[in-house]
């Protein structure tokens, strides 16, 4: 894909040119849309946030235009990406995960931000504070990096007697070292052995899922990244494939087949996105608006790719679903 082609998702135009009709209109607004995923990964974040755009009155292609920029895991093109928004002038940046958004701040001081992220904002420097964000970046602050210790127990709970199980992290990630930090600590109170495995691109995941067999991982827990994440319908054919029990952050990944997801609920969270935007449009500033905390978080277990396993899921864990795929 052409770094400066733009993408339209499921029918929304993503024409960044001024709509003219008769005479001369007042150019609608463009909201330019960095991600660190790819548009067919991003489908339904993308969708959640022009709900929320649609619910602050702003339609992609009558009152708003929308530029898509996907690096799909090359971290390295941000830079570049946010560069381009930004002499586009315009009105907001969306930024999809933690290396976007500190991509995007570096870039403008003056053009609006709005971000979604697991990450500590604060910690990455995107906002002075929560409630008091100043200068010109707010956005959702989601529990998924928080979470990747939690992911481990629960999938502990359906496969109790193994003792070693991989964790999937994308090494670019701005919040690896912190995952791995809280995974190893987790692994230790539960008397379990981690084995590390790297992906920044799509073979990188075929490799990671043939170095966990050869390691003989009875279990595999995901990282919160935005580019592996996406991978849903990848790592659940994946995790199929090779008979390994499963669990990553986003509901997408359990819908693809896969064993279970645990995480924040993504719809929520990139529809605040969209509403905050909205917000921006009409003359709101970034400054004065405290950065929201999606504290929505999901379970859900797909019960037919349990029986495709041979697992029997315990019925404690059954009943704290929030969700179950049969």
């Amino acid at each position: 894909m052409k770094r400066r082609e733009v993408i339209t998702l499921l029918g929304g135009a993503a024409v960044a040119w001024p709509l003219v009709a008769r005479g001369q209109q007042p150019t609608i607004p463009v909201i330019g849309f960095l991600s660190n995923s790819s548009p067919d990964n991003s489908a339904s974040r993308a969708t959640a946030f022009r709900q929320g755009l649609k619910e602050a009155s702003y339609v992609e292609g009558q009152s708003v235009a929308i530029e898509y920029r996907w690096v799909e895991g090359h971290y390295e093109q941000l830079t570049a990406l946010a560069v381009e928004l930004v002499q586009r002038r315009v009105a907001v940046i969306a930024a999809d995960g933690i290396n976007p958004a500190i991509a995007a701040k570096a870039a403008t001081s003056t053009i609006p931000i709005v971000f979604v992220t697991g990450s500590d904002p604060v910690k990455h420097s995107l906002v002075a504070s929560l409630n008091r964000p100043g200068g010109n970046v707010t956005g959702i602050s989601v529990l998924t990096v928080g979470l990747v210790a939690k992911r481990l127990e629960v999938l502990c709970e359906v496969i109790p007697a193994v003792s070693t199980i991989g964790l999937l992290v994308n090494p670019t990630q701005a919040t690896t070292e912190l995952q791995l930090r809280a995974m190893q600590d987790a692994a230790r109170s539960l008397g379990r052995q981690i084995v590390v495995l790297n992906a920044s691109s799509d073979s990188d995941i075929d490799a990671a899922f043939a170095k966990l067999v050869q390691q003989k991982a009875g279990g595999l827990v995901v990282g919160s990244d935005g580019f592996i994440t996406g991978h849903a319908k990848q790592l659940a054919a994946l995790a199929a494939r090779h008979m390994i029990p499963a669990i990553v952050e986003w509901r997408e990944f359990a819908a693809a087949g896969g064993l279970m997801s645990y995480g924040p609920s993504e719809a929520d969270a990139f529809r605040q996105a969209g509403v905050y935007t909205g917000r921006i449009l009409k003359g709101e500033k970034p400054a004065d608006l405290p950065v929201q905390q999606s504290t929505k978080v999901e379970l859900v277990i797909n019960l037919k790719t349990a029986k495709a396993l041979g697992l029997t899921m315990p019925l404690p864990l059954l009943g704290r679903a929030d969700e179950v795929i049969e």
